[in-house]
């Protein structure tokens, strides 16, 4: 399956805890490369986390935000009891023992380390909704690199049909070339007004043949294109595996290049070259 490496999913949801926010933004990378910016509180649901992208997704960097806005009625201040009369004990011991006490007041009081607290919304519910939420974040996000990757598809189809007919036509050639190449030797021996000796007519065509024979590198280039074709309609991730066989149909292609004789070869072997590099640049975008 053609899946994209870019993709962006936001989602909210409110709650008794106040409000979540989800944003995932993926893009392409060699390898897995998860990032999490979370609330403090939230802090240890990162394992978690990894682990689902894990099983969800195998290459890409996927940068992760979660924004929590607590619900202040929720949220507002706890005043420790125990803690104040423990206080308040304490003082009251050391008064008496003093010539001239000093009452502590209720702002003292509320400035001792403890004696004020920030309420906590459930936590574990927070955590299991949060968690909910960033799977349907995700699930978004899956979505959108499976469209994007679908939609490059007849892209690869397009041009893999097209490096097939260039090998086909380069194939129909050979004969006509390796023919024309004959006809220019015995020229060549006419204008140096060389004796044409048979065996060394038949030696120069043997070289010439071995040096422009290209039917192995077509047949390969066929070969390649096929496992392509094979490759995009298999259901798990194939962007490793395209990125191969890309770079086998580039070193086929140079090869075609390097033992052109005619200029028609040649342009093949450009054209070729193109079409390879523009399918190669897509994907670097592939799952």
């Amino acid at each position: 399956m053609l899946r994209s490496m870019t993709a962006f999913a936001r989602e909210d949801a409110q709650g008794e805890w106040g409000n979540l926010s989800w944003e995932i933004r993926t893009v392409n990378h060699r390898y897995l490369e998860p990032h999490f910016r979370l609330p403090e509180q939230l802090r240890d649901l990162e394992a978690a986390l990894r682990e689902r992208i894990r099983q969800r997704i195998q290459r890409g960097k996927v940068e992760c935000a979660l924004r929590w806005h607590t619900n202040a009625a929720v949220t507002g201040l706890a005043v420790n009891l125990d803690l104040v009369q423990e206080i308040s004990s304490v003082a009251n011991q050391i008064n008496r023992i003093l010539d001239n006490p000093a009452h502590l007041s209720a702002l003292e009081i509320m400035q001792w380390p403890g004696v004020l607290e920030a309420k906590e919304a459930n936590t574990e519910t927070l955590k299991a909704d949060a968690l909910a939420l960033f799977e349907k974040a995700l699930d978004a996000v899956l979505a959108t690199r499976e469209r994007e990757g679908e939609q490059l598809k007849p892209l690869f189809e397009q041009r893999l049909t097209s490096i097939l007919a260039i090998v086909n036509d380069v194939r129909a050639l050979l004969p006509g070339i390796l023919e024309a190449q004959r006809k220019n030797l015995l020229e060549r021996f006419k204008d140096a007004e060389i004796d044409l000796d048979p065996g060394r007519l038949e030696q120069e065509m043997v070289s010439l043949a071995q040096k422009s024979d290209v039917a192995e590198e077509l047949d390969r280039l066929e070969t390649h294109v096929y496992e392509v074709q094979n490759v995009l309609q298999q259901k798990e991730p194939v962007g490793r595996r395209l990125d191969f066989l890309m770079q086998e149909l580039n070193r086929e292609a140079n090869t075609l290049s390097s033992k052109a004789i005619v200029t028609d070869t040649t342009k093949a072997a450009v054209d070729l070259k193109v079409l390879i590099e523009q399918m190669r640049e897509q994907v670097q975008n592939i799952e």
